[in-house]
């Protein structure tokens, strides 16, 4: 696994990685940059986010559970003005049959294999997880 950073212009730069797959990044106009993409900051928690979206996909497949609506939001928090994240809330909104069980057994599944996550832990972020199970309209 491999991933270049290529400067563009001001602060925005292509990231890309050793399958053909770019991303652009940049700072917000009110930190110098043109808001030309997400920060690299941003990306982490974005990387969270789609992680545990993607590994519960997988899980939840293996478990035989179906659903019509998967969403994962992160929230990263920096206290005390720490210069990375000291805290993130994950919440994950599901529209499925399957038990609460059922589901909350799939997403501690998924925790303990989201790569991603494994490293916010290794680092000690604080972590809390919440599920939202949707209601079919």
């Amino acid at each position: 696994m491999k991933a270049t950073t290529t400067w563009t212009q001001g602060t925005s730069s292509i990231i890309t990685d050793n399958r053909g797959h770019e991303v652009t990044i940049d700072l917000p106009e009110g930190k110098g940059g043109e808001d030309l993409g997400a920060t690299a900051f941003e990306l982490c928690l974005m990387s969270y986010s789609g992680c545990v979206n993607t590994i519960f996909n997988i899980v939840a497949k293996k478990m035989r559970i179906e659903f019509t609506t998967l969403e994962v939001d992160t929230t990263g928090y920096q206290k005390d003005g720490a210069p990375t994240f000291t805290d993130v809330e994950v919440e994950l909104r599901i529209d499925s049959n399957a038990s609460d069980e059922k589901i909350d057994k799939c997403l501690q599944q998924t925790l303990k294999m989201c790569p991603v996550g494994v490293l916010f832990h290794q680092a000690g972020v604080n972590t809390t997880y919440k599920i939202e199970k949707l209601q079919k309209a």
